[in-house]
């Protein structure tokens, strides 16, 4: 246990040096002149001789090369980083769709392996690594002594071995885990028709919601949503729910897209590089394939990047709701710079705004109703025993329709509530997902009130309540 006590101290005392340091990052760089940088060049390669020729064991120079070319990237924020031929391989490979390993998306905070989201479907996601995760350990070498690829290696390997994890959660509890390593082919766009769980599905009259999951933007991901997109609208769906949680981003094209599919007009997100002049703005083509239909989207903590643009421009474009938690806040552009032999700079190369001119990064974008996941308990039967219809002379409604008594006295709990979530059918998950199921209400509500005529926008103020978070799963 003095150990991972340890390991604690190690990961969170530099949070405490923050604020002093808050002050010297806020100073302007003071920019050497060509002799100085030329001296400080000098200098590295003496450093580089004088190791190579006095270290106690036969030095690698490649590896120390490659680690100043990291270290020297990894000053500048967490995500530069020096991609080795096979590094800059493996990239190109995962950013197509499918790619070895455990389906998990990490960044480097403090010297530590933090995870930004697991992947839907992937052994990661199935071991119960959520979004905000530490990782301290890869099969019992602590990770602080590698760089952010360093340890992305360590993960990966052939597929049906194992690796063993050290991973820490919110609680502080260090837990081990061994997953085995897989094939991870990534589904980016899945949907469907859902309802609320109370629901009767064999009622026609039932309201139909159509739900789109995005696990990631990659380069099919607006292909898929449009074929999604125009499935369901075959099928009359009241409106949409677009669940972004989890999802760690991916292209910015693909973001742009997703939001333009929504959209009929507007600015989408502008990217502002180094320069003051240097500024991009992306505006939507006419066109909305959801023909207008209310839009609920839902982010979490694990939301980031090109989730963060989709949400922000269709919630500054009073397109769509925002429910959820707060999102991950990454609001920066990463470039990939070839070098000419196969290897490559992955370097930020940009910030991006959303259309009102916010910048997301280590903000994230806040939901327009708070919704936090947590469990329900249902304390109030569907029908009530006392009630107009329970007098013995009440009047009979003549327009009443027959209701299916074996739907209506079915128990809300029949889901055990002791069952891995893993191992509950999708009915069952879905029914247990607070998130989801309050999405499901608010398009609902927007759907009848825009029947009516009504503003959709007006839907907010029926939702207010900010709802205590338990454990989920």
């Amino acid at each position: 246990m003095l150990k991972y006590l340890l390991v604690l101290s190690i990961m969170f005392t530099p949070m405490m040096a923050d604020a002093a340091k808050k002050k010297k990052k806020e100073e302007p760089v003071v920019h050497l002149t060509d002799s100085q940088i030329y001296e400080e060049l000098k200098k590295l390669a003496l450093v580089f001789e004088v190791a190579r020729e006095n270290f106690v064991e036969e030095a690698d120079e490649k590896k120390m090369l490659e680690a100043a070319m990291n270290g020297m990237l990894g000053a500048l924020d967490p995500h530069s980083s020096y991609l080795s031929a096979d590094d800059f391989k493996e990239f190109s490979e995962k950013s197509h769709g499918e790619f070895g390993g455990l389906g998990i998306q990490i960044t480097s905070d403090r010297g530590a392996v933090r995870v930004i989201s697991p992947i839907d479907d992937t052994p990661a996601d199935k071991a119960g690594i959520k979004a905000g995760d530490y990782i301290t350990h890869i099969d019992g070498e602590q990770v602080f002594d590698l760089t952010l690829n360093q340890a992305v290696k360590k993960m990966k390997g052939r597929p049906g071995t194992k690796v063993k994890l050290t991973v820490i959660s919110d609680d502080g509890e260090p837990k081990e885990m061994t997953l085995k390593r897989a094939i991870i082919k990534v589904e980016s766009v899945k949907s469907s028709e859902k309802m609320l769980a109370d629901a009767d599905p064999e009622d026609k009259e039932t309201p139909r919601v159509g739900y789109i999951r995005i696990s990631d933007f990659g380069a099919t991901t607006a292909r898929d949503l449009k074929k999604a997109l125009e499935k369901l609208e075959k099928k009359d769906v009241l409106g949409y729910v677009l669940d972004v949680r989890n999802n760690p981003g991916g292209y910015l094209t693909a973001a742009i897209d997703v939001s333009d599919a929504f959209l009929d007009a507007g600015e989408i997100v502008s990217t502002r590089g180094k320069e003051k002049t240097d500024i991009e703005r992306v505006h939507a083509k006419a066109g909305d394939l959801a023909n207008g239909k209310p839009v609920v989207v839902l982010i979490n903590h694990g939301s980031a990047s090109a989730s963060e643009i989709v949400a922000g421009a269709l919630q500054d474009n009073g397109r769509a709701i925002i429910m959820g938690s707060q999102s991950f806040g990454k609001g920066s552009v990463q470039q990939q710079k070839p070098l000419g032999d196969g290897t490559a700079i992955h370097i930020t190369i940009a910030r991006y705004y959303t259309p009102s001119g916010r910048s997301i990064q280590n903000e994230g974008i806040t939901p327009d109703v708070e919704v936090l996941q947590s469990k329900i308990e249902v304390i109030e039967k569907k029908e009530s025993m006392y009630s107009e219809a329970s007098f013995k002379n009440s009047l009979k409604n003549d327009k009443s329709k027959k209701k299916d008594k074996k739907k209506s006295d079915k128990d809300d709990s029949d889901a055990d509530e002791d069952t891995p979530f893993a191992e509950l059918s999708d009915e069952e998950k879905d029914a247990r997902d607070y998130q989801l199921q309050r999405a499901l209400g608010m398009v609902i509500a927007m759907g009848k009130m825009q029947s009516r005529g009504y503003v959709v926008a007006d839907a907010l103020d029926a939702e207010t309540e900010t709802v205590e978070e338990t454990t989920e799963n």
